[in-house]
C-alpha cells in the first residue's frame, strides 16, 4: 500500500506524519530540521513512499533540492491550498499540521509551488535589500518631518537634495533637537548612500543580461521592472500561455459567481509578488504619462482610460505588459510599438536608453 508524507518544517525541528491510503497514521515523530535526519526517520518507509509534502516558506530554497538529492519524492505545494485546507482543524500544533499535510498529499488536492533556482534566488535578493534600504530611508526621512511638526515646520516644498540643508536651517537655534535632527540626518545620509550602491549594481546587471535589454525597449519598462520580472518567473516554460503570467502577479479581477443570479467581477486579486505587480504598474503608468512617441499599447491604454478610469486603464495596461514580456521571452522576439518605427530605431532608442541609465548611475 502507497504511503504519504506531510512535514511541518520549523526553524529547529520538524513534524513528520505518514499516512496510508486509506487515511490511517503510520508514523508520527519529530527530528531536527536536517534532510539527512528527515530520511532517516522515513528510512523504514521509502519503498512506499509515493509523495512527501511540505509547505512552501523562507527554507524551501533549501530543503527542496536537498531532498531531491537523497532520492526523496519531496513536493511543496502552494501556502494558499495548504493554509485553505488545514483551517478545517479545531487545534493548530505541529503535529496536527503534518497530519494534514499528510492528507493532502494523499487526496492531491494540490497546486506545485515552484521553487526558483539558487541563481535566481541570488538575484531576487539583490532586488529585496535595495528595497528594503529604500523602505527604510523613506521611514527615516517621514520621521524628521513628522517630528519637526511639532514646532510647527512644515516641510512641503523641499526636494530630496536640499532635504538635509533646510531641515538643519530650520532646528540651528535649538541645540538639542539640532544634535537629535542630525543624527537622522546622517543615518539618512547613510542609508541612501548604501542604497545608491544596490541600485547602480542593479542597473548594471540589466545593462549586460541578454533577455533584460529586450525588455527594456518596451516604453516605461526600466531596470527594476525587467529585472524583478525575470527573476520572479525564472522559468517562462511554466507558464502555458502568456496570458497566464498576469494572473500569477495578481493582475487579474476576482470572480463571484453562483447560480444564475450572482456573478460579480471584483477588483485584482493581488496575489503572487508584490515586487513585480508594483514595477509593472509603474511601468504601465510612464507608458500612458510620461512616454510622448506613438505606440500601439499607449493608444489602447488612453482609450481604455476615457472609457473607464485611469486606475483601470494602467492596471490593465500593466497586465498586458506581463503578458507581452513573457510573449518576447517564449518567442525570442522584439518589442515594437508602433508599426512606423524600424528594428534599427528602436534598437537605437534602446541602446541609449542604456547608456542614459549606466551615466546617471557611474
Amino acid at each position: 500500500m502507497e504511503l504519504f508524507c506531510g512535514l511541518d518544517v520549523g526553524m529547529d525541528e520538524t513534524a513528520i506524519c505518514v499516512v496510508d491510503a486509506t487515511g490511517r497514521a503510520m508514523l508520527e515523530t519529530v527530528v531536527v530540521t536536517d534532510p539527512d535526519a528527515i530520511k532517516a526517520a522515513l528510512a523504514a518507509n521509502l519503498g512506499r513512499l509515493r509523495r512527501l509534502g511540505y509547505e512552501a516558506g523562507s527554507l524551501s530554497p533549501w530543503l527542496h533540492p536537498e531532498l531531491l538529492k537523497l532520492g526523496l519524492p519531496a513536493v511543496c505545494p502552494e501556502t494558499l491550498h495548504v493554509r485553505a485546507a488545514l483551517k478545517a482543524q479545531r487545534n493548530k500544533t505541529d503535529r496536527a499540521d503534518a497530519l494534514g499535510i499528510a492528507h493532502i498529499m494523499r487526496t492531491g488536492w494540490f497546486r506545485r509551488a515552484h521553487i526558483k533556482r539558487e541563481a535566481c534566488y541570488r538575484l531576487r535578493l539583490l532586488l529585496t535589500h535595495r528595497r528594503n534600504l529604500k523602505r527604510k530611508f523613506l521611514d527615516l526621512e517621514n520621521a524628521i518631518r513628522h517630528s519637526l511638526k511639532v514646532f510647527g515646520i512644515r516641510l512641503n516644498r523641499v526636494g530630496r537634495g536640499g532635504f538635509a540643508q533646510a531641515v538643519r536651517e530650520a532646528v540651528a537655534h535649538d541645540a538639542l533637537v539640532s544634535e537629535l535632527i542630525d543624527t537622522m540626518l546622517n543615518a539618512r545620509a547613510a542609508l541612501w548612500t548604501e542604497y545608491c550602491r544596490l541600485h547602480d549594481l542593479v542597473v548594471r546587471l540589466v545593462a549586460g543580461h541578454e533577455l533584460c535589454r529586450p525588455f527594456m525597449q518596451i516604453p516605461g519598462v526600466g531596470p527594476i521592472a525587467a529585472f524583478s520580472f525575470m527573476t520572479a518567473v525564472d522559468d517562462p516554460a511554466r507558464f502555458k500561455r502568456s496570458r497566464d503570467v498576469a494572473a500569477y502577479f495578481g493582475l487579474t479581477s476576482r470572480r463571484w459567481q453562483s447560480g444564475s443570479s450572482v456573478d460579480v467581477k471584483g477588483r485584482i486579486s493581488k496575489a503572487g509578488d508584490g515586487d513585480v505587480r508594483r514595477a509593472l504598474y509603474e511601468a504601465a503608468s510612464a507608458l500612458l504619462t510620461r512616454y510622448k512617441k506613438k505606440d500601439k499599447v499607449k493608444t489602447w491604454g488612453l482609450a481604455l482610460a476615457k472609457r473607464a478610469s485611469h486606475r483601470k486603464a494602467t492596471v490593465a495596461v500593466a497586465r498586458k505588459l506581463a503578458v507581452i514580456m513573457h510573449a518576447m521571452w517564449t518567442g525570442g522576439t522584439f518589442y515594437c510599438g508602433d508599426p512606423d518605427t524600424s528594428a534599427a530605431e528602436m534598437g537605437a532608442e534602446t541602446s541609449a536608453k542604456q547608456r542614459k541609465l549606466l551615466g546617471a548611475y557611474a
